[in-house]
């Protein structure tokens, strides 16, 4: 069970209504404690369970080290075109069994694909847990997909991308605008949702070989949090995954990023876009440093809700725009991605303003945090708003954020752990810190610009 001290659930409590915060730091021990039993199975899978009887449900996570940047080059878009097909047969179960097993039970199941993992969950009643945990057991047992269940995700995939990217304005940016610009590295520089004609050319083979080379219980991890027995739980993991065959982990790409050293900068004209806008994007710190605990208070400081430095000078003193987005991470949260990641902001705004205006404003915000150190009300605000996130992801009903963090962390960190230091982390973090991070990261030879033209405008009669 999820256990936060009195005097955090009290700084959370006034975080989110808005009101003065005391004049005190938070205690110095880390509030947040997630119970967690982590270990492996013969065959490698990693298991990580969470037990938490506050709520008659469970929340299963099955997560595959595989995600956009490591698919295969000469077919972008692969990780996510997966994602679908798992959706469809498994050895055991025909194409909607496993909806009707979930669903009929009064539970829910999707999945997704992001940039280092792809995951397939299921939330249930307690007493659904055997029924989840074996759809997921099937997943990894064999492939079982069709010829024409292949085409058939070719194609709504294809319409994903013609739907979400190519045909509404904005699209793709700045998540997808950004990475290309700013990477030299192609694994985490090409079009993660994929070429059109890349996806179109994915045979049974390709499918077949990407399934034996990803989908193996050495390459992925197990999460269980919620409302379950602890003491017949592993016997019960045991006979659904322990029979699955050992097979080779497979060997991870480098996506190491070199570093930039001069700025960069990149136009596209959005055919239907009515409006300009501009991203900006700097590299950030390795994951899990104390450089990257710093900048993850930085981000609060500077971007995130209406109080933040930036949007007080971007809408609210300057009226560019109606707000201001972005952040660490967009296709997730701070805690769930492995490889080098981009810290971004983006606005759209009127014709009549310059981007070179906005980013005067933007460097004489950073300039002010480069210069003075910030205040002890300010950090703990900082500090406040990061907890509270941690808190509503953590915490939430579906436990789903609190599996996404597990799973990350296993997969990536060998150490679901992590959770449990996190506000001790944030907790140790100096405003001198603060202002060195800044002076380091928040440079010009670090920062990409991707500026967005209005197509849409101009063809205008």
């Amino acid at each position: 069970m999820l256990r936060i001290q009195p005097l955090a659930l009290l700084i959370v409590m006034l975080g989110f209504s808005g009101l003065a915060l005391p004049a005190v730091s938070p205690p110095r021990t880390a509030s947040l404690f997630v119970p967690i039993e982590f270990y492996r199975l013969e065959n490698g899978l990693g298991v990580v369970l969470a037990a938490d009887s506050s709520i008659p449900t469970v929340t299963v996570g099955t997560y595959y080290h595989i995600g956009f940047r490591i698919e295969p080059r000469d077919r972008t878009g692969f990780a996510h075109l997966f994602e679908h097909l798992m959706f469809q047969e498994t050895p055991n179960l025909p194409k909607g069994a496993a909806d009707r097993i979930i669903a009929g039970n009064g539970g829910l199941g999707n999945g997704s694909t992001r940039f280092d993992y792809t995951n397939y969950f299921e939330v249930v009643p307690s007493n659904v847990l055997d029924a989840a945990l074996f759809v997921e057991a099937d997943r990894m047992r064999g492939l079982a997909v069709s010829e024409s269940s292949i085409q058939n995700q070719k194609d709504v995939v294809k319409n994903e991308v013609r739907v979400n990217v190519l045909n509404r304005p904005y699209g793709g940016f700045p998540w997808l605008d950004l990475p290309q610009a700013a990477n030299s590295n192609w694994f985490n520089a090409h079009n993660f949702y994929g070429e059109l004609d890349e996806i179109d050319a994915a045979t049974f083979a390709d499918v077949k070989s990407f399934y034996e080379t990803y989908y193996v219980p050495s390459n992925a991890v197990l999460v269980v949090a919620g409302d379950f027995d602890p003491q017949s739980i592993r016997q019960t993991i045991a006979q659904q995954f322990g029979s699955l065959p050992a097979r080779p982990r497979p060997n991870h790409p480098d996506i190491s990023e070199p570093i930039q050293r001069a700025p960069r900068e990149h136009t596209r004209t959005d055919p239907l876009a009515p409006r300009p806008a501009i991203a900006i994007g700097y590299h950030l710190p390795e994951r899990n440093t104390d450089d990257w605990y710093a900048f993850a208070l930085l981000d609060v400081i500077l971007l995130q809700g209406e109080e933040s430095r930036l949007w007080q000078r971007l809408v609210t003193e300057r009226g560019y725009s109606d707000g201001v987005e972005g952040g660490i991470n967009l296709l997730g949260t701070p805690y769930d991605y492995e490889g080098p990641m981009l810290w971004s902001a983006s606005l759209v705004h009127d014709d009549n303003i310059e981007d070179a205006q906005v980013l005067r404003d933007i460097d004489a915000v950073i300039g002010e945090l480069q210069q003075r150190l910030v205040s002890q009300r300010e950090i703990i605000r900082a500090r406040t708003k990061v907890r509270s996130s941690l808190y509503d992801v953590a915490g939430s009903p579906t436990r789903f954020g609190l599996v996404e963090i597990l799973a990350s962390t296993a997969l990536f960190d060998n150490d679901p752990n992590v959770i449990n230091h996190i506000e001790s982390r944030l907790q140790a973090i100096t405003p001198k810190q603060l202002q060195a991070v800044a002076q380091k990261y928040l440079q010009p030879q670090n920062r990409t610009v991707v500026h967005l033209l209005p197509g849409a405008a101009e063809a205008k009669p």
